[in-house]
């Protein structure tokens, strides 16, 4: 069984600047032990046999998705001639910015590709989406697209997760963009503390929110609540939403919470999770 970890931006700046007609950013992109649970089998037939599993499984377009590009990525370029049986159980919320999708096919790649192959990774890089990169370390600091660096110093930060059941899609939040950041002069990688480190994320920002809020007005009241919590340094959403996270103290704060959290917004999926 494979874990496919999640990705929480605890920052977001949103660049004018473009690369490849993308719009250049800078975050700062921690894995979480939210994950995808898959299993790959390989069989005797002559097609894939692809089954998602779990709570948000409804979700996923089972004619086209991450996991069929990849393992046809991976054929067109002879890395495997066999077909498999994957199942895939979703525990990770789709379009909600934790990168489930792409954590899936980073998988599938790193369970077929066990040497480095640039030529492969672009390929996937650009068919699957221009955060893939970002699956292969734990800690990152992305100064652009193309350019990551990985945190030496390790932090153990705790979360907590709100999923208000609103499908958010990178490409229409993105274009709702209208204001832009500035490059950031900080230097994350040489912080000397944990708690400077906070600091300075607390004051940063994700630039996807306000067009996330614009469309879902009930995502700045979730986090305006998540904030208030004890042990909160602070609150907004990951990537482009929808999911709203919290960044705790400790475990047993964001376990407190939780269950204030729960008793609150009794229909929505709400989880603690930490850094691996």
């Amino acid at each position: 069984m494979i874990e496919s970890f999640s990705k929480i931006n605890l920052s977001l700046r949103v660049l004018k600047e473009k690369y490849n007609k993308l719009h250049n950013i800078q975050s700062n992109v921690f894995l979480i032990n939210l994950s995808d649970e898959i299993n790959i089998k390989k069989i005797k037939g002559l097609k894939d046999i692809i089954i998602f599993k779990g709570k948000f499984k409804r979700f996923i377009n089972k004619k086209n998705n991450s996991v069929i590009l990849a393992l046809k990525i991976l054929r067109q370029y002879k890395i495997i001639n066999s077909y498999y049986k994957v199942t895939i159980n979703k525990k990770i919320p789709v379009f909600s910015g934790l990168g489930g999708g792409t954590a899936n096919a980073a998988s599938i790649f790193k369970f077929f590709i066990k040497k480095k192959n640039n030529k492969i990774f672009e390929v996937f890089e650009k068919k699957i989406g221009s955060d893939f990169r970002l699956f292969f370390s734990k800690q990152t600091y992305q100064h652009s697209l193309r350019k990551l660096n990985n945190y030496e110093k390790k932090y153990n930060l705790f979360f907590l997760l709100i999923y208000p059941n609103l499908n958010c899609s990178t490409k229409e939040i993105y274009s709702k963009v209208d204001k832009f950041s500035s490059k950031s002069k900080i230097n994350f990688l040489k912080l000397r503390s944990k708690r400077e480190f906070i600091d300075l994320i607390k004051n940063e920002k994700n630039d996807l929110q306000s067009p996330v809020i614009k469309k879902f007005p009930i995502i700045q009241k979730i986090i305006n609540f998540m904030a208030t919590q004890k042990g909160c340094h602070f609150a907004r959403i990951t990537g482009s939403g929808s999911v709203c996270f919290g960044v705790f103290s400790s475990n047993e704060l964001a376990q407190a919470a939780l269950g204030r959290v729960n008793k609150k917004y009794t229909s929505y999926w709400c989880k603690v999770a930490r850094t691996i």
